[in-house]
Formats: structure tokens, sequence, C-alpha cells
């Protein structure tokens, strides 16, 4: 056996993947915004274009992206929790991250896989903690009781007037009935992109705002050019370098 950087392996076989892997943890990015800014479209182009360098992805959502964390987002987005108030509900997008947490995020961190989620704990501090009237305090309690470390390194604010992205959104949708937050008046959603700016004017160096009404594939350029800029992706080693260093 031999041990290097507190890993220990056998010499005769070199470093198993999961041993090299959690040398470098993985970066967290995530994306916010209002209704019909495009979050989902992008975090997918982001992925695509890491998983194009080699580098291994976990693209994700909130709430869910974890079997107990959907069982949650079905009863938050039917609007069956709506009736119980904003506390309630932050409460449940707490159960659920907390379980997205634990068991897809944080080891997928550890293992060096880089994580891209559609939404994360920014959009409690928003919808229930701005526009819901959370108690501030309690909802710095439940970030701490269920991310703890485990925070973005970087996140993009998808930004667009709160008209615009609901026509969007009514296409996207289609037939299918509107979820709890689409639901909600306009006066709602500009009251929700303050306060994604204020949110950003707050944390400026994890915080970027992107303009939304731009075509996709500019979009995606500009995030990826900040991508590049800050997190370096094309230094990441790849699973197959590091299965072989």
């Amino acid at each position: 056996m031999s041990r290097s950087g507190g890993l220990q392996y056998k010499t005769d076989r070199g470093p198993s993947l999961a041993a090299c892997r959690a040398v470098r943890r993985g970066h967290f990015i995530t994306f916010e915004g209002g209704e019909g800014t495009g979050k989902s479209t992008q975090a997918k182009l982001l992925a695509a274009r890491l998983k194009s360098l080699g580098i291994d992805v976990l693209l994700t959502r909130e709430p869910g992206g974890s079997p107990g964390a959907e069982a949650v987002r079905h009863v938050l987005l039917s609007g069956a929790a709506k009736p119980l108030g904003p506390y309630a509900e932050a409460i449940l997008f707490a159960a659920a991250r907390d379980d997205h947490v634990r068991s897809v995020i944080r080891p997928a961190l550890e293992q060096g896989t880089w994580v891209v989620s559609d939404r994360f704990a920014d959009s409690t501090r928003v919808y229930q903690g701005v526009l819901g009237n959370v108690d501030p305090n309690l909802i710095r309690r439940l970030e701490h009781i269920t991310i703890g470390g485990t925070r973005p390194d970087l996140t993009f604010i998808l930004d667009l007037p709160a008209d615009i992205g609901l026509k969007r959104a009514v296409r996207r949708r289609g037939s299918r009935p509107r979820d709890r937050f689409e639901a909600e008046g306009l006066a709602f959603h500009r009251k929700l992109r303050e306060a994604y700016l204020e949110l950003a004017e707050h944390e400026p160096e994890r915080c970027m705002v992107i303009d939304a009404s731009a075509h996709m594939t500019k979009i995606a350029s500009v995030i990826w050019a900040l991508v590049d800029a800050r997190l370096h992706p094309a230094e990441t080693p790849s699973e197959l370098e590091n299965a072989v260093s």
C-alpha cells in the first residue's frame, strides 16, 4: 500500500478512479430567474458544453433532483401546499432540498463531478422569503440545516421583463395547466424580478445577471465566457485523464 495526499491505494494497480477524482471537488453552478426566462434551456446547454470537454457533469433541478425531492415537487407545483401558506411551503422546499443535497449534489461534488442545477436555495429566498414574507431568520436557518457549506460557486440569474417571461411560459406550457407559481398574477412576477436583481446586488461575486431577451445561443455564449473566466473548465482533468494519472 502507498499513501499520497491522504489517499491510500495499491501501488501495483495505481489509484482508483474514485480516489483520483476525490482530490479535486467539482464545481457547483446554479440557474435562477423568473418564469419563462430560459433557465432550463441554458442549464442543459452549459452541461452539454462541459461534457464536450470530458468533464463529468450532473444536470439536476429543484424542486426535485432526487426520488424524495421529486415526490415533494408534485405537492408544491400542483398547488396542493398553497393553502398551508408560505411558511409551510418554505419548509417543504427545505425538506426536498435536504434530500437532494444529501443524496445527489454533495456526493457528486465530492467525487469531482460538476453540478449544474436549474434552481437552488436562492429560489426559496426569493419566492418564499421576499414574496411570501417568510421571516428571513427562518430562511437562513433552513439554509444552514439543509445545505450547510454546499453552496454554488457561480449563479446565473436570467433576467427578463415579467410580461415577456409569462408569455414565453404560456408558449412552453402548451395545453398543460399552469403550475403553482406560473398561475400568480403579473404584479407577483414583477416583484419576483426585482427580488432577484436585488439578490444579485447583494452577492455580486457569485450572482451574474444575464439578459435573457437575446437569442439562446448568444446567451449561452455569454454564460460560457463567464464560466470559462471564473472556473477554468479547460484546466479540469477529464474522467479518463484522472483514471490513468
